[in-house]
């Protein structure tokens, strides 16, 4: 299936990074910068992904070109080749779920998480059909929290490194992990370790680049990835919300005020709204993004649970995927992956991961399908406003139901573990010891 246009990019990248390393992918010095355009059969891009993505992708294409015996072709056998990424992150990370959920909170929930993530539409569509790849940053940011509950600090940051290697996304959950390395005892000295192995990681991906002269290449890479220039990237968010309204006030005296607000929901510029008056929605999306983040921090700051800090991870993702301008319709998966853990503990997180996997699996398709050019859309026209502002609403909505339910689970003793409560009291016998309160 040919994916998004997204998979057009992975395999230019893959090609010339399993040709040319990934050192000088991003260009290297120059005045200005350089910022290096590469290409493969007569397709060009840029990079804007760090060092340890590229690695992967480099790692595929090696792969494709040996069995191919030494030739690339560019037909569907690349198409699968590339979807083999995602696709073994998502085994990596049914791998994560079962063996971490079974030794910290038994084989019914170990079971039970695993399923909700493997059987998981949103999760199908957005890596086997769409072939996006945020499955490869999730695995070490999963396991991240998952080594930090059993009590390894040292592991526990060194995933994370890698995590926020392969996206810069991975840094959004970055304050629920250290607060989940903190809260299993080994406070101070604990963070302090994750902290220099996550680093540490970080430096070894970049040294590559570092020993070629490419790091402020690097970095004006990755620096625009926040310059985007759209309200929201097909996004079902508060943003969407907001370019939909804007563009139908404007239209509805030439169309009329009914044909404004059921024609179809578009991208609109954030350069746009900015020129014709609004205040810039990007610092507007940061500002609102802080603080839920701020007010999730403060709630849940005395945790000692790893269901609450999975739980503080998702809200952080949830928060940034439905408040902050220029996201894109896939950045909500995180959340997706981190509810069914927090869900595993916890089984009120369960409701919001139902409804967080759904909102995700209509966003994509309602734009996608189940992949570009294949079709099998829902119709967005079916509730006379555009479906995909009603969906926007919901994830509002989902994201209030999110706050209000992990406030209650900070505020009341629920039956669960502590993270750091020894594996041997899996036996159902303890669970009635399992009690653990935010406050």
């Amino acid at each position: 299936m040919p994916g998004t246009h997204d998979i057009a990019v992975w395999k230019i990248w893959s090609y010339v990074a399993s040709t040319e390393g990934v050192a000088r992918l991003y260009g290297v010095g120059g005045t200005p910068v350089e910022r290096r355009v590469i290409s493969f059969h007569g397709a060009e891009t840029t990079v804007d992904y760090p060092p340890l993505a590229l690695a992967e992708l480099a790692v595929v294409g090696r792969a494709y070109r040996w069995a191919m015996r030494d030739d690339y072709p560019d037909d569907g056998r690349l198409i699968a080749a590339i979807k083999t990424l995602p696709l073994v992150a998502d085994v990596g990370l049914v791998a994560v779920l079962f063996f971490g959920v079974r030794r910290l909170a038994g084989e019914n929930a170990a079971r039970w998480a695993t399923l909700a993530y493997w059987l998981n539409p949103a999760v199908l569509l957005d890596g086997a059909m769409l072939g996006y790849l945020d499955a490869t940053f999730m695995l070490p940011a999963t396991g991240s929290l998952v080594a930090a509950a059993i009590g390894w600090p040292a592991a526990a940051g060194a995933l994370a490194g890698a995590a926020v290697a392969t996206k810069p996304q991975a840094a959004i959950v970055a304050p629920a992990l250290a607060l989940a390395i903190w809260s299993t005892g080994h406070g101070a000295r604990g963070a302090l370790r994750g902290a220099i192995a996550g680093l540490a990681v970080i430096a070894v991906a970049l040294l590559p680049i570092v020993r070629v002269g490419a790091l402020p290449n690097f970095t004006q890479a990755i620096g625009r990835l926040g310059q985007h220039d759209m309200l929201s990237g097909n996004a079902c968010n508060l943003w969407w919300i907001v370019g939909y309204i804007i563009r139908a006030a404007y239209s509805m005296h030439d169309m009329g005020a009914w044909a404004a607000f059921t024609a179809p929901a578009r991208i609109l510029a954030i350069s746009r709204v900015v020129e014709i008056g609004y205040p810039n929605p990007r610092a507007i999306g940061v500002a609102l993004t802080a603080i839920a983040w701020l007010w999730a921090v403060w709630t849940t700051r005395r945790t000692r649970d790893i269901w609450i800090a999975s739980a503080l991870a998702a809200f952080f993702v949830h928060a940034y995927a439905t408040l902050s301008a220029q996201v894109h319709e896939n950045h909500l998966f995180g959340a997706v992956v981190l509810l069914a853990l927090a869900a595993a503990g916890r089984r009120r997180f369960a409701p919001i991961f139902v409804a967080v996997s759904a909102i995700l699996a209509l966003n994509l398709n309602l734009f996608y399908g189940v992949s570009e050019d294949l079709g099998y859309a829902i119709p967005r026209g079916v509730t006379l406003v555009d479906l995909s502002v009603v969906i926007a609403a919901a994830n509002c909505a989902a994201l209030a139901w999110h706050a209000v339910v992990l406030s209650r689970e900070c505020s009341t003793a629920s039956g669960s573990r502590p993270a750091s409560a020894p594996a041997s009291s899996r036996a159902p016998a303890a669970r009635s010891h399992w009690s653990e309160s935010c406050t």
